[in-house]
């Protein structure tokens, strides 16, 4: 257990059905085990295959560092999220920090989904892609007066409002234009959504939301101000849960206020509950969407608005891979070392949150765990830092060259990558079928100071 593990008690992952041994020298994961509840990776003759592409000729075409996500992957998750809750009125709208490649979001514009932005960056991301502002809410704590004005000469359907400084610009800007904006209040509950504390966001002590008993006044509030319309109420309470309970809770608490606000002639057309619902990584058993279903729609039913939700992470996690080859192995008397071409600057999840996450190899060394080939390794990059690892103590068969995958990629790996000891960002590549496309180029090393200059005042 890290050190950061033992100080707060939870990490980003429940453990559920074990596709794992864990032997006195390291975690072994069973490649075949573990695929078989991914939604698109298998292995055909002992080699990976994302869809019907093999992942050593991905490797080959397009070199590692590389991303691929799976385009099949990503439109069943998003269509299970509607069919699920069909019997509603409803807007899925993809949580764009989650993956913001062009490629994602144009797939998702073209089912008709929804967005979910927090800056204008994410906004123009969306409208390139084809998406409609309409269908766009606006989160995040730090909205600027160029964001709020150029969201409004877009059309954007909601503004969720995290603070009263916020609402007061948001009118000040709309008057303005002379526009009406669109909002909801974002209510942080205090609900515990019992996920890594970094991506919990519905506590007192986040910073997120406004508290939920101050909403009813700060509503009342937005209710006088000139150029402000009040369509909705939005909660989020956090990232990765597994369990379905935390949404109940703060749906409780959102129908409190929904009634109390009627009670004071505030009336709502939407009710937005936010993301977070989590994936298995490796051994985590999360709530299925049916059963988040199941569990709210009785509740939501009887309130008559026109549903939202948020997914991120779950759309698009196990609908990637990052694929890295391994360029030196380094055994030492105390620890194993296989230093690869991916680093913490292309995947910073394990380093940040202390996330498990599965490495498996392109081509299977043997059919189980019984080999002598295996040795407990630390996956790490070439990164001047201590933490940069991606995996540790796996028990794994290896050879300089070898490809292997990270599963679980597709969510928070490449939109939260840098170029930190000035290395270049990998390339991102989709695949459909038996057909695979390049979405972003490799970037190169000059273009990482292409728009520097060196110092002439002198």
């Amino acid at each position: 257990m890290s050190h950061s593990e033992q100080q707060t008690g939870v990490t980003e992952s429940t453990l559920g059905e074990s596709v794992t041994t864990q032997t006195e020298q390291g975690l072994y994961i069973d490649p075949q085990a573990l695929t078989a509840h991914l939604p698109a990776l298998h292995y055909r003759d002992d080699a990976l295959y994302m869809e019907q592409v093999s992942v050593a000729a991905l490797a080959k075409h397009y070199g590692t560092p590389c991303y691929v996500y799976s385009k099949q992957a990503i439109l069943d998750v998003y269509q299970a999220y509607t069919d699920s809750f069909a019997s509603l009125t409803h807007q899925v709208c993809y949580a764009v920090k989650a993956n913001s490649n062009l490629a994602v979001l144009g797939v998702l514009a073209q089912t008709g989904a929804g967005f979910d932005i927090v800056s204008r960056g994410e906004l123009m991301r969306v409208l390139a892609a084809g998406g409609h502002a309409s269908k766009v809410v606006f989160s995040g704590v730090g909205k600027t007066k160029s964001d709020i004005e150029y969201a409004l000469t877009q059309g954007i359907g909601c503004f969720n409002v995290e603070s009263i400084s916020e609402l007061t610009l948001i009118n000040e800007v709309a008057q303005q234009l002379d526009k009406a904006a669109p909002i909801s209040l974002r209510v942080n509950p205090d609900v515990d959504a019992k996920t890594h504390p970094y991506i919990s966001t519905g506590l007192k002590d986040n910073k997120f939301g406004i508290a939920h008993e101050d909403a009813v006044a700060v509503y009342q509030q937005a209710a006088e101000l000139s150029h402000i319309d009040i369509v909705g109420i939005d909660c989020h309470i956090g990232s990765q849960l597994t369990e379905v309970a935390p949404f109940v809770a703060a749906l409780d608490k959102v129908i409190e206020l929904i009634h109390k606000l009627n009670d004071k002639g505030i009336t709502l057309q939407h009710v937005d509950l936010g993301g977070g619902l989590g994936v298995r990584y490796i051994d985590e058993s999360p709530v299925t969407i049916d059963e988040f279903a199941a569990a709210l729609l009785p509740k939501l039913s009887a309130l008559g608005l026109t549903v939202f939700f948020e997914p991120g992470r779950s759309i698009v996690a196990n609908a990637g891979v990052l694929l890295t080859k391994v360029d030196v192995l380094k055994p030492t008397e105390h620890k194993n070392f296989a230093i690869v071409d991916a680093a913490m600057n292309d995947l910073i999840r394990p380093a940040l949150y202390q996330a498990e996450m599965a490495v498996i190899p392109e081509t299977l060394p043997n059919k189980g765990l019984d080999t002598d080939a295996m040795q407990p390794w630390d996956i790490v990059g070439a990164i001047c830092e201590t933490g940069d690892f991606l995996a540790k103590d796996r028990l794994l068969s290896l050879a300089t060259d070898d490809v292997l995958a990270i599963t679980g990629a597709g969510a928070y790996g490449f939109t939260m990558s840098s170029n930190y000891n000035s290395r270049p960002r990998a390339s991102e590549v989709m695949v459909s079928g038996d057909l695979h496309q390049l979405i972003r180029k490799r970037e190169t090393i000059e273009a990482l100071y292409a728009d520097e200059t060196l110092w002439q005042a002198d």
